[in-house]
């Protein structure tokens, strides 16, 4: 059991996922909170405050993404969404309007778990002052400097290339959209495309990844964005 429970909001109109993430995520350590309507999600949310909200997009009173958007008008908690919709544009979609996170039904429970767990300490995170340097493996990004070295050796980005790396490693672990990479790499004068993203992020592993075929630090999360491994992973 972890020290102080948890609690997760669980919004899910299927009674069999319902009782199979109530299980998992009690034996998990955590406390859970359940809801079959958007309406009553958004309503549970206000009162128990949970800590992390699992939300369904197929629901039967409103769409997913307007609680999701009513969620997020109010309230920081991470939000994962939890859909049988895999095509891409709705993840995009989810991620752009606040989404933390995205898994696609089915999934590994194992998944989740880690996902919550990074969500949890992103959001732990977030109350204080930023972690002014990222490391994993060999990989050590300094935020405030702006400078980054692989093991010992010290690389040189372009400027493109070092506003995509740390908007990753201030995201670490979870999926960043193409639309939020391209917003921080270009701005708003919005002159990138996803086919530029994805030579950016091609000429990026190939500075700090020892082997950019097999990348171990930046993930791609086909046609929806990237991931940078959570540093405590």
């Amino acid at each position: 059991m972890m020290a102080s429970a948890k609690t997760v909001l669980v919004v899910d109109d299927e009674l069999p996922i319902l009782r199979f993430l109530h299980t998992s995520l009690s034996e998990a350590g955590f406390k859970v909170v359940e809801a079959t309507t958007g309406r009553v999600a958004v309503e549970l949310a206000a009162t128990k405050k949970p800590d992390v909200i699992l939300l369904d997009l197929g629901l039967p009173d409103m769409d997913g993404m307007e609680v999701l958007k009513r969620l997020r008008s109010w309230t920081a908690a991470p939000v994962i969404v939890l859909s049988a919709r895999g095509q891409d544009m709705d993840k995009i979609r989810g991620l752009d309007a606040g989404a933390d996170d995205y898994l696609t039904k089915p999934f590994a429970v194992e998944e989740l778990m880690a996902r919550i767990r990074v969500s949890l300490r992103h959001a732990e995170r977030a109350g204080k002052e930023p972690e002014p340097l990222y490391r994993h493996g060999d990989l050590r990004v300094d935020l405030v400097a702006r400078r980054v070295w692989v093991g010992k050796k010290e690389v040189r980005l372009s400027p493109l290339q070092y506003n995509i790396l740390a908007l990753l490693a201030r995201h670490a672990g979870r999926v960043v959209s193409q639309t939020q990479l391209l917003k921080e790499a270009w701005g708003e004068e919005d002159t990138g495309t996803p086919e530029s993203l994805r030579i950016l992020v091609h000429q990026l592993r190939h500075r700090i990844e020892r082997d950019p075929v097999r990348p171990r630090h930046i993930k791609t999360e086909p046609a929806v964005g990237y991931r940078l491994e959570d540093p405590t992973d």
